[in-house]
């Protein structure tokens, strides 16, 4: 079992940062791939970044490229996620995931493990 906790979520205006971080208890963090994903209200749950328990990441291409970096302390098992030049558009409730897998996936169900998630709110 992995436990994840995320935090750092919050309300911020356009063009703020904020970093989200989410701690992991429990087996091995360093050989799980982790993810964020994010879920806005009335919509599915989304896509945002993946790293691999090497460090390798990806992100989702076609909403923040360029503005998140997602980033993992396997000493601190905890996977960071930094976001800057937010947008209202990107106002959802923020998840982390960890998958039994050193390969990472932008798919959900791919993924075994989930926190409780953390709001984040970009005000226009």
């Amino acid at each position: 079992q992995v436990q994840l906790v995320e935090s750092g979520g919050g309300l911020v205006q356009a063009g703020g940062s904020l970093r989200l971080s989410c701690a992991a208890s429990g087996r091995t963090f360093s050989r799980y791939a982790m993810g964020w994903f994010r879920q806005a209200p009335g919509k599915e749950r989304e896509f945002v970044a993946a790293i691999s328990w090497s460090g390798g990441s990806t992100y989702d291409p076609n909403s923040v490229k360029g503005r998140f970096t997602i980033s993992r302390d396997n000493a601190k098992n905890t996977v960071y996620l930094q976001m800057n030049s937010l947008k209202p558009e990107d106002t959802a409730v923020y998840y982390c995931a960890a998958r039994g897998s050193d390969y990472m996936s932008s798919i959900p169900q791919r993924y075994d493990y989930w926190g409780q998630g953390t709001q984040v709110t970009v005000s226009s």
